[in-house]
């Protein structure tokens, strides 16, 4: 399988992914608290994809796998207190990294986050990070798992979650 970025004409399929994903995941209301087209958003989705930073994993025509990863970082990342001082625009983040039900627990998590890491690392960025749900405890230890450091939390607004914790990881 190969890491693609997204184009516009994959949007209704993107859509379509996530939707299987929010409905289909074990634990979802648990763990990331994703809400069928709340979180991840249509007008997120679509942004990532018109600013080159959506990607596709497919086996064959079926996505087994998607993610955002920018290259900037937003204000919500200044609060915390990260191993080493770079500017928004030299920090790679991944967001809404989801995959397939039906191919869940297979390590496609794993190989996604690192082919993240060799994008970002191409790109010439200087971090990579990262934030998911206080929660979400499976996905903390993956992060741990492929080297990322827990570096705080934060009490944030979301639509999907109201008023919750977020822990905020970075690649050691």
């Amino acid at each position: 399988m190969k890491l693609n970025q997204a184009e516009i004409e994959d949007y209704d399929s993107i859509i379509a992914f996530y939707d299987d994903v929010t409905e289909r995941t074990p634990d979802m209301t648990v763990y990331a608290r994703w809400s069928k087209r709340k979180h991840p958003t249509l007008e997120g989705i679509k942004a990532y994809i018109e600013e080159g930073s959506m990607y596709l994993y497919k086996e064959q025509s079926v996505i087994v796998g998607a993610m955002a990863v920018t290259m900037y970082q937003g204000e919500d990342y200044h609060a915390i207190e990260w191993s080493q001082q770079v500017s928004d625009d030299k920090v790679a983040v991944l967001h809404i990294l989801a995959i397939n039900p039906d191919y869940q627990k297979k390590g496609i998590g794993s190989e996604m986050v690192r082919k993240a890491i060799n994008l970002a690392k191409e790109k010439g960025m200087q971090a990579i990070r990262l934030d998911a749900l206080a929660p979400n405890t499976p996905a903390h230890k993956m992060y741990e798992r492929l080297g990322f450091e827990y570096r705080g939390k934060q009490h944030l607004y979301a639509e999907n979650t109201g008023w919750t914790d977020f822990y905020f990881f970075e690649l050691k």
